[in-house]
């Protein structure tokens, strides 16, 4: 196509050179066939790049929009995924910064802790301790007087049966007789 538009130009240039002396392609062909510049190529190709260029313009033209599209979305998408990764960032290390004040608070926190359990254990040991001796304390002095009173009765039943010897060995049928009648007016006599 591009062959026929230059062999149309060419036939009216020589027409205008064989009728008027000398005509356009005349005056400019030293110019435009300059050995190894030769006008008509660049032409040819000015040419064939307007034509290509009106042709792919618009498939170009919305297939460029659409990557640059993509591609602004993409930019926004990792500006957001950046900034999201920023704020991570910032808060883990908030975190860890806050991390070892943290682990301090809380083994101070266990150490005051552990110390009032064992202050309570202790009290509690005390209490328990005062309350078993109290109670044992209580224990050994029923104990005692239960001890005590048991001495007593065997101490007064060792006095008996040992009185009782003594005057079983000291009465005889004549001390009987008489403890009987002396027993018997003392209440009464005999009717």
């Amino acid at each position: 196509m591009l062959a026929f538009f230059y062999s149309l130009i060419f036939i009216f240039a020589e027409a205008g050179h064989s009728a008027g002396g000398g005509g356009f392609y005349a005056q400019y062909e030293p110019y435009l066939n300059y050995p190894g510049f030769e006008a008509w190529k660049f032409i040819n190709l000015t040419i064939f790049v307007v034509i290509m260029i009106y042709l792919l313009k618009k498939p170009l033209s919305a297939a460029f929009k659409a990557k640059r599209e993509s591609i602004r979305a993409e930019l926004i998408r990792a500006e957001e995924e950046k900034q999201a990764a920023l704020a991570q960032l910032t808060s883990t290390e908030a975190k860890m910064a806050s991390l070892s004040t943290e682990s301090n608070q809380i083994l101070e926190k266990a150490k005051q802790e552990a110390d009032a359990e064992k202050s309570r254990i202790l009290m509690q040991t005390e209490e328990e301790i005062n309350r078993v001796t109290k109670q044992t304390e209580s224990e050994i002095e029923r104990l005692s007087q239960q001890t005590r009173a048991e001495l007593r009765r065997f101490s007064a039943e060792e006095s008996i049966r040992r009185a009782e010897e003594k005057i079983r060995q000291n009465i005889d049928a004549q001390k009987d007789a008489q403890l009987v009648r002396a027993n018997i007016q003392s209440i009464g006599g005999l009717n």
